[in-house]
């Protein structure tokens, strides 16, 4: 009786669907790949404004305007790497509409569609009440989402993420391109929270942390998540 019900919960476990978005950027396509390995999933959908080249079984692309969304297939849980700056942007409107109403279009979408668990990429600055414009925006992106209800809300505020952003097609970010070799420089000579952190560093520690589905809400700062080790891998290791 007992291996069946562990067998059951297996099973559930197993059949988890997910949504993603923002799967074309540095982060995003750490998320992206690694969910498509995880045995937990067993269907992953990808919202995006042009659709991935990249096909697997797993995977169901959506070609969607952020702006009017249309309904969203159910699922379990969410990661939105959503992002841009404001020169790639454009305006300061145009900034906003991508890493703030694009961000909450996509969340309250998906907590109709079932979703319990959010995993969200914000910014190591991340405060609503900054006087960074950047920094702001980010902040009441925080704000916003931790008042949706969501049951577990995974906040990953990293430090200058070190990726290859040509391969992406993107273009460079002078000033982050600058810091991250300040950054390769120094290495452990800076604190945990203000080292260059892996794209997929960060992909993995927010992927932990949103399967928990610890309740409320979790803030994750480079230093936590920073070879991809954090509080539950290990405590994972000791068990």
């Amino acid at each position: 009786m007992v291996a069946a019900i562990a067998m059951e919960a297996a099973m559930a476990d197993h059949a988890r669907v997910v949504m993603v978005a923002g799967a074309t950027g540095l982060v995003g396509q750490e998320i992206l790949a690694a969910l498509l390995a995880d045995k937990t999933y067993s269907a992953v959908h990808c919202v995006g404004r042009r659709a991935l080249a990249q096909q697997h079984p797993k995977l169901t692309c959506h070609v969607v305007d952020f702006a009017a969304l249309p309904p969203l297939p159910k699922v379990d849980d969410c990661f939105i790497a959503l992002g841009t700056t404001i020169k790639v942007a454009g305006s300061q409107e145009a900034f906003r509409a991508i890493d703030l109403k694009a961000v909450e279009a996509l969340a309250l979408a998906v907590k109709r569609s079932g979703a319990t668990n959010l995993g969200v990429i914000s910014a190591m600055g991340a405060n609503s009440q900054s006087s960074v414009f950047y920094n702001r925006i980010k902040g009441e992106m925080e704000v916003s989402l931790a008042r949706m209800g969501f049951k577990s809300l995974v906040i990953a505020r990293p430090s200058m993420i070190d990726g290859d952003r040509a391969t992406l097609h993107q273009p460079g970010r002078i000033g982050e391109g600058m810091g991250l070799v300040l950054a390769r420089g120094l290495g452990p000579l800076l604190p945990a929270n203000y080292r260059a952190i892996k794209a997929s560093d960060i992909a993995h520690a927010l992927i932990r942390h949103v399967k928990a589905g610890v309740p409320g809400v979790v803030t994750l700062m480079s230093g936590e998540m920073e070879g991809g080790w954090d509080a539950i891998s290990f405590e994972a290791a000791l068990l």
